[in-house]
């Protein structure tokens, strides 16, 4: 990625999945939201020659099962680099290879393999002379750190430090490459919540952590969870070297004890994230260095293992309709609407320049509640929409929307009759926070919302 004077918002692209896209709708999926940057798991070659000529920028990655080839023998990489880098060059604008993913957790224990396969590969690219333009990483989960609150403090595992860590840091450093790290503060979050408070996960207004030895103020766990490990390279005496946050996300949806897994927190973290990205500048620790951050993920993924959050990170279904909608571009932020004390409000993204948003596109958008916002101010906004015009009979005791009686259901009812009978115009599904945009058909019981009047 090119670390330059602002933050960058590129996207992962997985694949564990049976009912994604091909490759080349995808590129064009990627282009219409302005992405123009793509990390990958692997060298798949249809995805590559898709991405041929589109002028995305993309990160290839080497998968764990072959570390300990890359490892061995340098021929092996010889191979690998000519078949799934130098083939594709110049055309598809490969940006840097991920030697592994979160190897030091891998249970495959194949730590041992990674500096040596990381300095294969990159003599490897060096015979082919593209070394200086394509980077060497390698994504690190924040479990490898010993400490991490508060950031200060932040340092790796006593274990990993001589073997491994040291090492891999001083070759990125002469390398002039970056650390690639993976941070969720979902996951942080859903084990802290009595601690943790939600907004200060969301990036929305909050009074903020000070973090006692150094009196840096974090108004974000994301940034706390970035600075706690700028503090353990700091420690380790590496001062300058850069990073990028190779995955980072919130899932739409979750098992019952996933708390904060839901539609209305994913839009939030990620909407408001992409407006830290490409609006602020750096962490508190390092200021001066631009968040550069791969948003996870692309799709939800249908295969992937594990608890019900797993398949629920994308951003978008595998029809390509938005799970919810966040602008993604300055551009898009620009045509954004007014945030109310930080709680964002979805507007979709083909926002025309009189405010009002394209029918091609809005005519797909439905306004409903945010379950997160609280009972009164949800009562509160479900009283002004239906004074304000909304359509409020059908949820009215006895009447076709009023089962199921439920407070969510009602008010996601109204927010959306006003929005609709409003034209669908930018602005008009917010309430002060309580309502967001969604591009699927609410469900609540047999009630059919309108999309227009």
């Amino acid at each position: 990625m090119t670390l330059g004077d602002t933050g960058a918002i590129g996207i992962n692209y997985g694949r564990v999945a049976n009912d994604l896209p091909s490759p080349s709708q995808v590129v064009q999926l990627l282009k219409a939201q302005g992405l123009t940057k793509v990390k990958l798991y692997d060298t798949d070659s249809a995805v590559l020659s898709a991405l041929s000529g589109s002028g995305i920028s993309v990160t290839v990655a080497l998968p764990n099962e072959q570390l300990s080839s890359a490892a061995a023998n340098e021929s092996f990489t010889d191979t690998w680099v000519k078949t799934n880098i130098i083939s594709y060059l110049p055309k598809t604008l490969i940006e840097a290879i991920a030697v592994g993913n979160e190897v030091f957790v891998d249970p495959k224990n194949t730590t041992t393999y990674l500096l040596p396969a990381m300095k294969n590969v990159y003599a490897s690219l060096s015979k082919y002379d593209v070394a200086s333009n394509i980077k060497i990483c390698s994504p690190v989960a924040l479990s490898a750190l010993q400490s991490s609150y508060p950031s200060s403090t932040g340092s790796f595992k006593s274990d990993l430090i001589e073997p491994v860590i040291k090492p891999m840091l001083s070759f990125l450093n002469q390398t002039d490459s970056y650390l690639m790290v993976n941070a969720y503060p979902f996951f942080a979050y859903i084990a802290n919540t009595d601690t943790i408070s939600l907004d200060y996960a969301m990036f929305r207004d909050n009074k903020g952590q000070t973090d006692p030895n150094n009196g840096l103020v974090y108004k974000s766990l994301f940034e706390a969870q970035i600075d706690a490990v700028f503090a353990a390279m700091n420690a380790l005496g590496f001062n300058d070297l850069k990073m990028v946050i190779s995955e980072t996300g919130w899932p739409s949806n979750g098992d019952e004890n996933e708390v904060g897994a839901s539609t209305a927190n994913a839009a939030a973290y990620n909407g408001n994230l992409v407006r830290r990205v490409l609006t602020g500048s750096g962490t508190p620790l390092r200021p001066e260095q631009p968040l550069n951050v791969y948003l996870f993920a692309l799709f939800n993924e249908n295969q992937k293992p594990g608890p019900t959050s797993e398949r629920n990170y994308g951003l978008f279904y595998p029809n390509e309709k938005k799970v919810y909608d966040i602008p993604l571009t300055l551009e898009g932020l620009k045509n954004e609407p007014t945030m109310n004390n930080g709680s964002k409000n979805q507007v979709p993204a083909a926002a025309a320049p009189s405010g009002e948003v394209s029918v091609s596109n809005a005519a797909q958008t439905w306004c409903i509640a945010n379950g997160e916002a609280g009972e009164k101010k949800l009562q509160d906004a479900l009283d002004y929409a239906c004074g304000a015009g909304a359509d409020c009979r059908p949820i009215e005791e006895g009447a076709t929307c009023y089962d199921p009686n439920s407070l969510e259901a009602h008010a996601s009812y109204a927010f959306n009759s006003y929005y609709q009978k409003n034209s669908r115009k930018s602005g008009t599904c917010d309430f002060g926070g309580a309502a967001y945009l969604v591009t699927q058909p609410p469900k609540f019981g047999s009630c059919e919302f309108p999309t227009g009047y």
